[in-house]
């Protein structure tokens, strides 16, 4: 643990809270979650919490103020809980080792706060998200407010302190690019471990446990999301999770599957055919998503906005469709009509990609907060006055993921039924363009056809 780089961060909250008038920021962690009966699911910290600390375990609250000072409330010592239940840090040694001002124990909280927000301007906390804070802090206030008549004022001002934390946490610093591309290349390990692995007859969730394993064995705290490992038409179901269906010769698999490294997650789809080689029709979408992918990553760069590599790919995967008889010309027009019209999402029906980082769908505006709202394509064949997609800068780090799916129909041609592919990458915008963070794993035809023969 690096605490300068934590302290850097609580730094410029304060500074923030300096500059808006002042206040006092809290912030919880994440509860523990009951499974069944007495089992819990396994701990994950919040991720905002643990972007200001560092701080793994639960049960913890950060209060900071406009003067720069900095609060942890966390577990007190208790040897025998810590027989069952392992290590805590305890509030006597958690300012060294966190680089805290100070910390008490959480059976303190609701003493301290009210102490911490007395003649105080604005209370900031997250209003969503964390269920049940806003009552906690109208508590916190009521028992500032009972001290009226001593002369204590309380907060008039109740912000939001996420908008804050999240622009912070869009842009990524060197300590939280080395996490991510540690985390995309072990992503990217299970990904060809999964495909050197496939064997025609071996099931979904067979493959499932090679990602884990190399998730895993290389240091990562496990998947970053549920794995999608998708044989055959399962491919066309966008949210589909490992099951038992069967991998058949003459079929593709689909895996979108990442890791959590360091707290930091990748997020990578491969689409591969599962005897090793691609038929022609699979070739044929598969090269045509390939291309559309290509022309995301181009427009991947500074400056451009958003939303300029998800029509990039829209319009190819939109030519491409009409190229191979998807779309029929004189049923829907052509490539501008088949935008203007939304025709393509029969085929591609989600965007081209989101912000990555902590969270695997990270923190951050997608729209021009500085920018005036403006007739904007809604993507459904329409337009709605909105702010334009925000220009991409240096730090961010974004998915590019453009796919296609098709379903038996009537009016599309038979070979291409049940095919469902998408390729996904994870991109750093650098000062010159992009850096891809996950392509140690293979992604043209010919390369995963070498592997999957290795």
């Amino acid at each position: 643990m690096d605490n300068d780089v934590y302290r850097a961060r609580r730094d410029r909250v304060c500074a923030a809270l300096r500059a808006a008038g002042g206040g006092v920021a809290v912030l919880p962690t994440a509860p523990e979650r009951l499974r069944n009966a007495d089992s819990e699911h396994p701990y994950r910290h919040d991720s905002a919490f643990y972007y200001l600390t560092g701080f793994g375990e639960p049960d913890a609250w950060l209060v900071l103020d406009a003067t720069g000072r900095s609060l942890l409330l966390c577990r007190a010592k208790d040897a025998e809980r810590e027989i069952w239940d392992g290590y805590r840090l305890g509030p006597q040694d958690a300012p060294q080792a966190l680089g805290i001002d100070e910390a008490l124990p959480l059976d303190a909280l609701a003493e301290a706060l009210p102490q911490r927000l007395a003649d105080q301007p604005a209370v900031w906390f997250p209003f969503s998200g964390y269920e049940g804070l806003a009552p906690q802090v109208t508590g916190w206030l009521d028992a500032v407010r009972a001290r009226a008549r001593t002369g204590v004022g309380a907060p008039t001002l109740q912000r939001d302190l996420l908008p804050l934390l999240d622009e912070m946490r869009l842009f990524k610093d060197a300590h939280e690019v080395a996490l991510m591309r540690r985390a995309g290349a072990i992503g990217a390990a299970g990904h060809v471990r999964a495909m050197q692995a496939c064997r025609p007859g071996m099931r979904e969730y067979e493959l499932e446990a090679e990602l884990l394993h190399e998730f895993r064995r290389s240091g990562a705290a496990g998947p970053a999301y549920t794995s999608i490992v998708a044989a055959g038409r399962n491919a066309c179901v966008l949210h589909y999770q490992a099951a038992d269906a069967e991998l058949r010769p003459g079929e593709l698999c689909l895996i979108d599957a990442g890791c959590e490294y360091g707290s930091y997650a990748s997020d990578i789809t491969r689409t591969f055919p599962v005897d090793g080689r691609y038929s022609a029709p699979q070739r044929e979408l598969y090269e045509l998503v390939l291309a559309s992918q290509d022309a995301a990553i181009a427009e991947t760069r500074p400056g451009a906005r958003k939303m300029d590599s998800h029509w990039a790919a829209t319009r190819v995967l939109a030519q491409g469709m009409l190229d191979l008889g998807l779309l029929d010309r004189q049923a829907v027009g052509g490539l501008d009509e088949v935008i203007a019209s939304a025709a393509y999402r029969r085929f591609f029906m989600h965007g081209t990609g989101h912000w990555l980082g902590l969270d695997v769908h990270d923190a951050g505006d997608y729209l021009a907060q500085d920018e005036a709202p403006c007739e904007q394509p809604d993507g459904l064949g329409g337009t709605a006055v909105k702010r334009p997609s925000r220009r991409l800068q240096p730090g961010m780090v974004v998915t590019i993921e453009p796919g296609l799916y098709v379903r038996p129909a009537p009016d599309v041609p038979e070979r291409y039924w049940n095919l469902g592919i998408r390729i996904e990458d994870d991109a750093l915008v650098t000062p010159s363009g992009c850096e891809l963070l996950s392509r140690d794993v293979p992604v043209a035809p010919d390369e995963i056809e070498a592997l999957m023969r290795g």
